[in-house]
């Protein structure tokens, strides 16, 4: 993104949230932040039931579509008491990615409790009601994961007790910058500290979404290093130690999909990946049973190479129906050997940030 098209764009961003609806072709649609994707079971079902269908995003998070005017309400509140709205002036920023699989691999630090820290520290901090809907932090916890996302703020684990906190890029930029290495206890006050500088910052240039679009944003914290950026590195598909790793086609989860996760995981820890997967953990003996209902659980499965926008009906300025040239591209077609991402426009909605084919539509 460059400096002069971000200049041109309003002060505010337009990123729906729960509280801030958007209206999409198909009806009103919500986006509701999960931090680190970490949720469960019993929360995922009946956001599910709501809507019939869930649409995962890019950063873990998820939204409702086909949402009716004189409902909107109703679900509102029903999303609410499931605790997914600890702070309606922050809902819109809280934007964290986390590695989906921390906590669940011995060889790595578990980072679930600074995913939650961060989130209560973002939360508690009035300043940062104000960043932009785009700003994403993310919690590493050494595999070089959600390290490859682009970010704006991060914290990268070395060890259980120490990690570095950097400041991240645009897919243009190979490089983040390093800050300083500290004490995993001092990491969300850290984080904070650069969101709010972010936002004190942008009080003169407001155009800036991301905080790499401010001029000088390398003098934020001062005294930065450089260190390589990993290629993008999704959990694998399959039994990762005792954790079920499935895809979800197209990042569309239905009904029944959920409630046969919900079946399997008892209510237990569900975790939404950026890649539009999810992860059970203890479930890595029932693969089958989540195969059988819908979902990828094997690693040469053409949806494992095929994403796309939403496509017409659900918007508007899409010339084609997408997901039905991705069936057709899954089923009838020669599997696609690299990365397809299928646009329904020229605007090229949800492309990911790696290597891949991209087809767009036309009329």
């Amino acid at each position: 993104m460059s400096r002069v098209t971000a200049q041109l764009r309003p002060a505010v961003d337009r990123c729906p949230g729960l509280l801030r609806p958007y209206r999409a072709e198909d009806g009103l649609l919500v986006r509701v932040r999960i931090p680190g994707g970490q949720t469960n079971s019993g929360t995922l079902l009946a956001l599910a039931q709501l809507t019939g269908t869930l649409q995962l995003t890019s950063r873990g998070n998820l939204q409702l579509r086909g949402i009716e005017n004189d409902s909107i309400a109703a679900l509102t509140d029903r999303i609410a008491g499931l605790g997914l709205l600890p702070s309606p002036s922050h809902e819109l920023v809280r934007n964290i990615v986390g590695s989906p699989l921390t906590g669940l691999t011995p060889e790595r630090p578990d980072l679930r409790s600074l995913i939650r820290e961060l989130d209560e520290a973002i939360c508690a901090q009035p300043e940062l009601a104000d960043l932009p809907g785009r700003f994403l932090f993310a919690i590493d916890d050494g595999r070089g994961d959600v390290w490859s996302l682009e970010f704006d703020i991060g914290y990268r684990a070395l060890n259980d007790q120490r990690g570095f906190v950097a400041l991240g890029s645009a897919a243009a930029r190979p490089h983040e910058h390093q800050i300083r290495q500290l004490s995993r206890a001092g990491a969300a006050a850290a984080m904070v500290g650069v969101a709010t500088d972010f936002v004190r910052a942008r009080r003169s240039q407001a155009s800036a979404w991301r905080l790499w679009e401010l001029p000088d944003f390398q003098n934020l914290p001062g005294g930065l290093v450089e260190v390589d950026r990993p290629v993008e590195a999704p959990p694998p598909i399959g039994a990762v130690a005792d954790a079920a790793c499935v895809g979800v086609p197209l990042g569309f989860l239905t009904t029944a999909q959920a409630a046969a996760v919900h079946t399997i995981a008892a209510g237990g820890p569900v975790v939404i990946t950026p890649w539009r997967g999810l992860i059970v953990p203890g479930a890595a003996g029932e693969l089958g049973a989540l195969g059988a209902a819908g979902l990828v659980t094997d690693p040469e499965s053409p949806w494992t190479k095929i994403t796309a926008c939403v496509g017409s009906p659900g918007c508007a300025k899409s010339k084609i129906n997408t997901r039905e040239v991705a069936v057709e591209l899954a089923f009838k077609g020669r599997p696609p050997v690299r990365r397809v991402h299928i646009s329904g426009c020229e605007r090229r909605c949800g492309a990911p940030s790696g290597d891949h084919e991209e087809w767009v539509g036309a009329l």
